[in-house]
């Protein structure tokens, strides 16, 4: 029996290692089924682990299709089908699909700092990187989290020589168990050959894979490895992929501030600044453009500093931002120690017109400019300094990835220590980030000991090309 105790534990588990994803995938999928009908544009949001959830949901889709409505029943068998890597899973997926479902696309996928994280075993599920049936991709990514668990999932842009792959033809396949290309694919002959490994093989560790890491904060133990898995999924991926003239419209746009300086939750709702309304009003900016038809109610849209004339019947360019000024980086409020109320110090005290009269309304500043000028120097609120209980994961040896710019994770056992988050693939598509980030470093900080020291705002990852400064 779960007790509220239990609960609680499961809970916290969950949110640690996400351990209960496959539920929250099915669940939205069962939504889904029930709800959508022809003609329907899908849309999926999400943020942290519900950002990969999102993303899983949608590779759900592409893999084994869309089940009609009522057909509760072969939902776990279909996430079983998504879930599984091997040929044989990859095979029935596929005639699932074709007996079962229903072929739909993804209209937008829009997301928060999707994190890696999805299991205490680190395991990436299918179509979560890359996936033909979304129409537009945006993802805001934070620049300056570090914890072990919480290591940004970019997606993949697929290069010239895997969009000219094409679907399998599994009547002619080469070998047992084994996809076939499609006539006009084209693969390297590393690939080609890892597909026809036994499956039984793949997770051996091939020559010159292995290699002791370089030294240096974060990486100080252990061997690194390519994911052997992941890269005979990419593979798969590829060619059971949907064969689409229109190509993902993706945007991925780093931020200032922590992971919930990203997404929210590091202040109350209330707040009147934050640093998450920025990524929040550029996804409504996003949305827009993309023509989703999403209806929004026009007092939320002025609640986070959007003037809903800027953004329909047309989307407005912006203007330039506002200069910095003698505005400065504020400093993180001081919990106040709370006190009891002098009305419940008494017995026969009635409370005053004062203590039950509402709130004054929060004034709107002029602009959305003015808005982003004012969120961009809210506090960062990094949960190493503020929960010291996350050091736990950063000190004791784990099995830690990272992102390789090829869709490749690499996996090392040792101490993550804080290590700043990597941009892959810089030189090749460039690093788009958001032009708020830019006033922060212009900015000086409030705390005077910092100012005195020179200190001003970095963001925590190299960047090895000058940013495309997104507005």
């Amino acid at each position: 029996m779960a007790t509220p105790w239990v609960s609680r534990v499961r809970k916290i588990l969950d949110t640690m290692f996400a351990s209960s994803i496959h539920a929250h995938v099915m669940s939205g999928y069962e939504f889904l089924m029930q709800s959508y009908t022809a003609g329907d544009r899908i849309c999926i949001f999400g943020f942290s682990r519900g950002a990969y959830t999102a993303r899983s949901l949608a590779g759900m889709i592409h893999k084994v299709g869309l089940l009609p409505p009522n057909n509760f029943e072969q939902v776990p068998f279909a996430y079983k089908m998504y879930s599984r890597t091997d040929t044989i899973g990859w095979e029935q997926s596929n005639e699932f699909k074709k007996a079962f479902c229903v072929n739909v696309d993804i209209e937008f996928i829009g997301v928060w700092d999707t994190v890696d994280s999805v299991g205490i075993i680190p395991k990436r599920l299918p179509f979560t990187t890359s996936n033909t049936l979304v129409k537009t991709f945006r993802h805001a990514v934070s620049l300056d989290e570090r914890r072990a668990k919480f290591k940004a999932n970019l997606w993949n842009r697929p290069t010239s020589e895997e969009e000219k792959l094409g679907l399998p033809d599994p009547s002619h396949s080469a070998e047992p168990n084994v996809p076939a290309l499609s006539k006009d694919a084209t693969v390297d002959s590393d690939e080609v050959s890892f597909l026809f490994k036994d499956d039984k093989k793949r997770n051996e560790k091939t020559n010159g894979q292995a290699k002791k890491p370089r030294q240096g904060r974060g990486m100080t133990l252990g061997i690194r490895t390519v994911n052997s898995d992941d890269k005979l999924m990419n593979a798969y991926e590829r060619i059971y992929s949907e064969r689409n003239e229109r190509m993902t419209d993706i945007e991925e746009v780093w931020f200032a501030g922590c992971h919930c300086d990203v997404g929210g939750g590091s202040v109350s709702n209330k707040t009147r600044h934050s640093l998450a309304r920025i990524p929040l009003r550029w996804m409504v900016r996003e949305i827009f453009k993309a023509q989703t038809g999403i209806l929004f109610i026009t007092e939320r849209l002025t609640e986070i500093g959007m003037d809903p004339s800027t953004l329909y019947p047309f989307v407005v360019p912006r203007p330039d931002a506002l200069p910095v000024g003698e505005n400065k980086i504020r400093n993180r409020p001081v919990k106040e120690i709370p006190i009891r109320p002098h009305m419940l110090l008494t017995k026969k005290s009635r409370p005053t017109v004062a203590d039950v009269s509402k709130p004054p309304p929060v004034t709107m500043l002029a602009s959305e400019e003015e808005e982003d000028l004012m969120d961009s120097l809210s506090p960062i609120y990094d949960q190493l300094k503020v929960k010291k209980a996350w050091w736990f994961l950063e000190i004791i040896p784990l099995q830690l990835r990272y992102q390789r710019g090829n869709n490749q994770w690499v996996t090392y056992f040792g101490l993550n220590h804080a290590k700043p988050r990597f941009i892959p693939k810089q030189r090749a598509h460039g690093v788009k980030v958001h032009r708020s980030v830019k006033l922060r470093m212009e900015a000086e900080y409030e705390d005077e000991r910092k100012r005195q020291k020179g200190k001003k705002y970095e963001p925590r990852p190299i960047f090895t090309v000058e940013p495309t400064w997104i507005g």
